[in-house]
């Protein structure tokens, strides 16, 4: 370990999660279990008395939470979980480095969260907001300094997922960028970057799987026992070692550029393959065969590269066989003919 890796794995930080329902508890399990002091704050406003859900909160989250050894060992201490009000976390956030808002998916909820957020961090402290639905470019617009703005959308239940899809805008400071990345790697996160787009990155792809797959159920084209069968033994399995990216280079450039225009004839535009692929068909990057496609490849560190990823999945398989081959758990609803008049 390097000294600049050292200093930053041992280095203090500060961590406040703004908003105390579901996501927030998981934000907050995913740094108690990295050893990390969590502070967490309970904003909703309301005449009850929310003293004993601040409670139930902290029950909750400490039961779930896996104990990390060697991050406490690291520390020198357990780390701390501190669940507040609103009003005690003031103090809080005047010393945070990086504060996480978790707040319902409503704008107006957001501007007034974020402009009390912003009133009482410190001037370099990173903003993230953890929506799925507004991009960085508005909610960079609810405080007064969008260089310090990004979300961070961690995806359910937030302490298991290992991935944090990072956007950021085109007013992003990039070290801000670098140091949620980098935060993030440091509690065993897999973050990726992207811009202002709407859906992310996973959002926007499991959009399209799920409608897809649900359309098929309403064709009759197979029941959903068999169609998620298909996407567990199938699509999942081999999406989880080569992205989908990786699996055309793999696979060929030309098959997915055949398959699109067949499946584009059969069922529709939207099966119509991007400018890009054709391009790649065009000037021979068709993946592995020729050395390049969407990514570069070393003619002599090809077979290496293959035999890699055939031992991921030979170990994936073995893990997973047995639950795959399982009879299902579910039973399905039948489903209505489509409305052909709609």
């Amino acid at each position: 370990m390097t000294d600049t890796e050292h200093t930053e794995a041992t280095q203090r930080i500060d961590v406040v999660v703004v908003g105390a329902g579901r996501m927030g508890q998981g934000i907050a399990r995913a740094f108690l279990a990295a050893g990390m002091d969590v502070t967490l704050a309970d904003v909703k406003e309301a005449d009850e008395d929310r003293a004993p859900y601040r409670k139930a909160v902290e029950q909750q989250v400490l039961e779930r939470l896996r104990a990390d050894a060697d991050a406490d060992a690291d520390s020198g201490r357990p780390p701390q979980l501190v669940v507040c009000s609103r009003e005690s976390a003031v103090a809080q956030l005047a010393d945070a480095d990086v504060v996480f808002e978790a707040v319902p998916e409503v704008i107006d909820v957001k501007r007034d969260i974020l402009s009390w957020v912003d009133a009482h961090v410190a001037d370099d402290a990173v903003i993230a907001s953890t929506t799925s639905t507004f991009l960085v470019t508005e909610i960079a617009d609810l405080v007064d300094d969008p260089s310090r703005v990004l979300n961070a959308h961690w995806l359910n239940p937030a302490d298991l997922m290992p991935l944090v899809e990072v956007s950021r805008s085109d007013r992003t400071d990039p070290a801000q960028v670098e140091r949620m990345t980098g935060l993030l790697r440091r509690i065993g996160k897999i973050p990726v970057v992207c811009g202002p787009a709407a859906g992310y990155i996973v959002p926007r792809l499991q959009a399209l799987v799920m409608n897809e797959a649900a359309r098929m159920v309403e064709e009759g084209v197979a029941s959903a026992t068999d169609i998620d069968l298909a996407v567990r033994a199938g699509l999942g399995t081999r999406f989880s070692v080569l992205g989908p990216l990786e699996f055309i280079d793999w696979g060929g450039g030309d098959i997915l550029y055949y398959a699109s225009r067949y499946l584009t004839a059969q069922l529709g535009d939207r099966f119509r393959a991007p400018a890009v692929v054709e391009d790649n068909m065009a000037t021979h990057r068709r993946g592995l065969q020729d050395h390049t496609g969407f990514y570069e490849y070393d003619p002599e560190s090809i077979a290496a590269y293959q035999a890699g990823r055939m031992r991921e999945f030979e170990a994936l398989l073995r893990l997973r066989g047995p639950e795959l081959r399982a009879e299902p758990v579910l039973s399905e609803r039948p489903v209505p003919p489509p409305d052909t008049d709609r």
